[in-house]
């Protein structure tokens, strides 16, 4: 059984979660607060954690980056401010997931198993894959990304994200296609989220992130890998 720690503190939304997740399957410890949910990760061990971010004293910022400090348990953000400002911020300090409020049930429980089975998936989906334009070397067989032969480090979902692209240079892919291939069919609607990934590539890949060569935006559409910048 999936071990859920909802840390939030408004006892109505817990009692919404909890209700839910329970009804599905899960076994959920509750938080009232920051302080209250790191007490509890330690005693409970969860398997994913469910984090508000507008908490008093201590938020979910706050909360998130004392978690990164000692487990890589996958974090799910519960958000409601300006949601790409929010993705950036919390992709920074080790969130996995973003969840905006007012949450549906239905739609955190279906990102609550998509980050659980993420974080138990070891195998790559792709085959051996090797992009070499020059400049830039993506290498699945040695999991490695080199720019001008130094080498590019980048979290699994950025390669992830990266081989997508290189499989194919010179083609037009579709947010939904890319979403669902490197997150799941979960997330086929979260253009934000990949926004956010293609900004964090160019500014490992490209000389001026603003102005890309590498990776380019097909507007209302989606992105393209280019053959050579």
């Amino acid at each position: 059984m999936t071990r859920v720690l909802l840390i939030d503190d408004a006892p109505a939304d817990r009692r919404l979660l909890r209700d839910a997740l329970e009804a599905d399957g899960f076994e959920v410890d509750e938080a009232e607060d920051g302080q209250d949910g790191l007490r509890k990760l330690f005693a409970s061990r969860p398997d994913v954690i469910v984090l508000d971010v507008m908490m008093p004293n201590m938020d979910g910022w706050a909360v998130c980056e004392r978690v990164r400090e000692f487990t890589e348990t996958p974090i799910v953000m519960l958000t409601s401010l300006d949601r790409e400002e929010e993705i950036v911020k919390g992709l920074d300090l080790g969130a996995d997931d973003f969840v905006s409020k007012p949450v549906s049930p239905r739609h955190l429980i279906a990102r609550v198993k998509a980050v659980t089975r993420r974080a138990h998936s070891h195998a790559e989906e792709t085959d051996d894959f090797r992009f070499d334009d020059g400049t830039l070397v993506v290498d699945t067989a040695q999991h490695e990304v080199l720019l001008n032969g130094q080498a590019v480090e980048l979290s699994p979902t950025e390669f992830k994200l990266l081989v997508a692209l290189a499989e194919a240079p010179g083609r037009v892919h579709e947010y939904a296609s890319l979403l669902k291939r490197v997150w799941g069919d979960e997330y086929v609607d979260d253009i934000d989220f990949l926004r956010v990934y293609i900004w964090r590539l160019r500014k490992k890949l490209e000389s001026d992130p603003d102005t890309p060569a590498r990776i380019m935006t097909e507007r209302g559409f989606g992105y393209r890998f280019a053959k050579s910048p």
